[in-house]
């Protein structure tokens, strides 16, 4: 099983997986964005690296090989607000018979914006005007991820109680 956790930068992906990770057995992290660094390695920077149509089907496949290895569950945290691309990954897992859960990660706009500008990790500092640029992307994509992904409203619950949240809607299936 995947736990795909999106929404914006600043919502609480990466801090509610690794609560996740730590909660549920046999689950793992695993960041697409490392299959990224490695195209640009081998492709180049141009771009944003979810262009790249190798990336997706790589992250597919990455899942894929990685779940026959060690089974149990992976949890996501990636930012897809490209309806197409995510359509696209999402149809490569399920060819994959990997069955998803695909929550949105969501926070106002006042909350977003004082969290990236007040994180202090150092990768963060140094990405913190492009995470503010991509606001704009994240709200034109809010119609289309509310459809296709269970919200969970991030703004006044620490990342625990969203992890908590994740784990009792799985008993939901």
């Amino acid at each position: 099983m995947i736990l795909w956790l999106n929404g914006t930068f600043g919502a609480g992906k990466t801090t509610t997986a690794k609560e996740l990770t730590a909660r549920i057995p046999e689950s793992r992290l695993f960041d697409p964005e490392q299959v990224g660094y490695m195209l640009w390695h081998v492709l180049g920077q141009p771009r944003e690296f979810q262009d790249f149509p190798p990336w997706r089907g790589l992250v597919v496949e990455t899942a894929r090989q990685v779940l026959d290895h060690v089974g149990g569950t992976l949890v996501v945290p990636q930012t897809v607000l490209n309806e197409e691309y995510w359509h696209e990954i999402r149809t490569g897992l399920a060819k994959a018979d990997i069955p998803v859960r695909h929550y949105l990660l969501h926070t106002d706009d006042d909350t977003l914006v004082h969290r990236i500008e007040t994180d202090t990790d150092p990768d963060s500092i140094g990405a913190r005007q492009w995470r503010l640029d991509h606001l704009a992307d994240y709200r034109r994509a809010l119609p289309w991820l509310r459809e296709q992904a269970e919200t969970v409203d991030t703004t006044d619950i620490p990342p625990s109680r969203v992890a908590e949240l994740v784990i009792a809607g799985l008993g939901d299936e």
